[in-house]
Order: structure tokens, then sequence, then C-alpha cells
């Protein structure tokens, strides 16, 4: 009886993931500082550190699951997991709020920015047209919405084929999006550097892209548990997890094209057009 667990929480052993990962990052941000200020060495610390942060993010996930498999995943601590997972979407919200907050700023008060020329778009500046590969772009996602609903509620009805079809449907369709997006990157009529509305416009649609490549991740993650036997009707966080930051992805995308696609080429001459 010493063995018995008398509480619903779950006592972690000692683990280096925490200090290894803090560390990494440091080693990432000072590389990236280098670099950016063209030092020696500057470009291979930051892949270094990069590549020691995605060693650690590896290896805590990896225990994490270990932990799941053993049934330490009381509901206690899952429903600490859903409240760390809130607070994570919670985060990536205001930092896309940066980024939506420096378009409206551009948009609403162009006098005030020199490069722009007083208007937005600026002057002699073709925009990508919002109803051709954005358009498109939107319903796939909007398409990945449902296929990832479907797989949960086959997970929640015991469905396991179900469960796989509606993933590999999320995950070709997450895959699709990457790709029309970055045909659309090469072929715009406008350059990242030197101009306002390309900065704007590559930081703000640039790392949501950043986070569907996270999210394909994470969902052919959960496919391959899938197929290993994990997640059941009752216990599936990483599924979970997944799904809230797949639709959480979904909703940024639908701002940004009413923002910067549509409403940000209202009355600009169209690429193209």
């Amino acid at each position: 009886m010493a063995g018995t667990k008398s509480h619903d929480y779950h006592i972690l052993p000692p683990s280096p993931w925490p200090l290894l990962g803090s560390m990494t990052a440091l080693v990432m941000a000072a590389g990236a500082i280098m670099w950016m200020h063209n030092a020696a060495f500057g470009g291979w610390v930051f892949f270094v550190g990069l590549a020691g942060v995605l060693f650690t993010m590896f290896s805590w996930w990896s225990d994490v699951i270990r932990e799941a498999r053993a049934g330490d995943h009381t509901p206690v601590v899952g429903l600490h997991l859903r409240y760390g997972m809130i607070l994570f979407i919670a985060s990536e919200v205001m930092f896309f709020v940066g980024w939506f907050w420096a378009w409206f700023d551009f948009s609403l008060f162009p006098s005030t920015v020199d490069a722009v020329g007083g208007v937005w778009p600026p002057k002699g500046v073709e925009v990508i047209d919002p109803f051709a590969f954005p358009l498109l772009n939107t319903l796939i996602l909007l398409c990945s919405g449902t296929t990832v609903t479907w797989a949960h509620h086959a997970l929640l009805h015991g469905d396991r084929d179900g469960l796989k079809k509606g993933l590999w449907a999320t995950i070709l369709l997450g895959l699709l999006f990457s790709c029309i997006q970055a045909y659309e990157y090469a072929h715009a009529p406008f350059a990242f550097k030197g101009l306002n509305y390309g900065a704007a416009f590559f930081m703000a649609t640039g790392f949501h892209g950043f986070h569907v490549i996270v999210g394909t991740i994470f969902l052919i993650v959960n496919l391959v548990r899938a197929y290993q036997g994990d997640f059941t009707p009752k216990q599936h966080f990483g599924f979970e997890a997944a799904a809230w930051y797949w639709h959480f992805v979904d909703v940024v995308w639908l701002f940004l094209f009413v923002s910067i696609y549509v409403w940000g080429s209202a009355g600009a001459t169209l690429h193209g057009g």
C-alpha cells in the first residue's frame, strides 16, 4: 500500500528539459542577435541553439506522451494541461494582435509614415488579388476546420477509422495551403524590404504560415499516435490540443483575409488585373 496513489496529482521525476530548454533558447537568441549584426559565426550559433531547442521539444513532449500512456494524466492533471494550452493560445492571440496593430496603424494613419506617401496601400504598389489564391486558401482552411472536427467526433464515438481519415484530410489540406501560399509569395508583386506595406504583409501572413506548418506537424504526430493505438474517447488531450490550435489558426486567417487582403487592397491596383 505504500506505493498507492492517494491524490489526483502527478508528481514529476527530475527532468533536465526545463534547464536545457532555457539554455538552448538563450544560445539561439544570442546567435540571432549576432547574425543580424553580422558578427562572426552568428549564424552557426543560432542554428546550434535552434537544434538544441528542437531536441528539447522532442524529448520533453516524448516524456509527456509516455506519462499519458502510463496513466499519469489524471483528471486534475488533464484539466491543468488544458489550462496551459488555453494560456498558450491566448499568448499567440496577443502575438498576432501586434502585427494587426502595425497593419492598422499604417493603414489608418498613412500620413504619419513617410515611407507610404500618405496613402495606403502606397502609391504605385500593385497588391495581391484577394479573390484569387487568398480566397482559395480561405476555403481550404475552412474545409480543414470541418475535417479536424470530423476526426474529433469520430474519436469521441470510438470510430478510429474516422479519426484517421479526418486527420489525413486535415493534414493534406494544411500542406496544400502551405504550397499555395509559397507560390503566392514567390509571385508577389512587392518586396519584403524597403516598403512598410510589404514588411507588414509578409510578417503577418508569414507568421501565420509558420503556424500552419507547426499545426500540420502537430496533426502528423497525432496521426502517428492514432495508428499506434493512442487516444480513447475519455482521454485524448494531445489530439484535443492539436484541434484547438488548428481552429485558432483558422480564425486568425479569417481576420487576415478580411483585414489585409480584402480591406487592405481597397482602391489599389490589383496584380495582374
